[in-house]
């Protein structure tokens, strides 16, 4: 009985330090995502007091466009490597990284060239404002989805807290930056996407800094090629999402015009906060998910269970 009873307690204080470490990491999930919401929110009320709805419009269209390409990269970069190498050896979790951080960001130097070729058509014949968006966001899109990768890469190693440094780093960068552009006068929808994205290629910097990683794009058609039915899958996935959003945003502003867009997305910020503990969650549990799946599927199980009821306690209680 008494070894009996001090197995029991032995499994509860696991149990329980499991409880706590999950808890811990589902907390920068959520910090880390309560950030970038509480950014976007920050940079929108920004531009439309500064240059009104219509510039607004121009640049939620580029946001838009920067988060189609987002999916993409994260379809065939860092998705495969959270389900893939979530928990693995540090060893292999750097060689996986190196790989997934390079395909991001030929991802990123592919869809700027068509940004910036997209821009410029604009620029000559059609819309002035969006197409000098969509130049500035082709400049700095390799940045951008590097940054994005390297949160995905944190939080597959289970250092959810290097992921929200990376994304302070981005978020203190940008204060500075918007700072600059408000002190200085400085007009036009393109400083304001270049301060943006500029401040994720600093950021994107830092992650090298931080994870001790060179990204590696010349192994882009290896990382893609040992990953194919798995990447796909999700790229197909993710832009059926992101490029329905995307139809939707250009087809109002070809109906209407950039204020009806800009009045559009600065009413979508208003439902920032109601996301960020969903898709702070989500930053956190599939990693998990993965880890604990390759060591218990019954321990699996009750996680999901945990998160899933404690998601739904928080939606009947109105919190999300």
């Amino acid at each position: 009985m008494v070894r009996t009873s001090a197995h029991v307690g032995q499994v509860s204080r696991l149990a329980a330090a499991r409880a706590m470490q999950l808890t811990k990491r589902l907390g920068w999930g959520i910090a880390d995502q309560g950030l970038s919401s509480i950014t976007n929110f920050a940079i929108g009320i920004v531009i439309v007091r500064l240059l009104g709805v219509r510039t607004f419009g121009a640049f939620s269209l580029a946001f838009t466009t920067y988060t189609v390409a987002l999916n993409l990269s994260r379809g065939l970069a860092t998705d495969p490597l959270v389900i893939r190498h979530s928990g693995t050896e540090p060893a292999a979790w750097r060689r996986a990284t190196t790989e997934a951080v390079g395909a991001a960001l030929v991802a990123g130097m592919v869809a700027g060239v068509v940004c910036v070729s997209a821009g410029t058509l604009f620029r000559r014949a059609l819309e002035p404002s969006l197409g000098e968006a969509l130049v500035a966001l082709g400049v700095t899109l390799p940045g951008l989805l590097v940054q994005d990768a390297w949160r995905f890469a944190f939080f597959a190693a289970g250092r959810a807290g290097q992921a929200f440094l990376n994304d302070l780093v981005w978020t203190l960068c940008q204060l500075v930056a918007f700072a600059l552009i408000i002190s200085g006068g400085i007009t036009g929808v393109a400083p304001l996407v270049l301060a943006w994205g500029g401040a994720a290629c600093v950021a994107g910097v830092v992650g090298v800094l931080q994870a001790r990683v060179w990204p590696r794009p010349a192994l882009v058609r290896r990382w893609v090629g040992r990953h194919r039915e798995l990447g796909w899958r999700y790229v197909l996935e993710n832009l059926s999402i992101s490029g329905e959003y995307q139809l939707r945003a250009y087809g109002i502003g070809v109906i209407a015009d950039l204020q009806a867009v800009g009045s559009l997305r600065a009413a979508e910020l208003l439902l920032g906060p109601l996301r960020v503990i969903l898709f702070g969650v989500e930053l956190v549990a599939l990693p998990d998910a993965v880890r604990i799946a390759r060591s218990s599927v019954q321990r699996l199980r009750r996680t999901c269970w945990l998160v899933g009821g404690g998601l739904a306690g928080l939606t009947c209680s109105g919190v999300v």
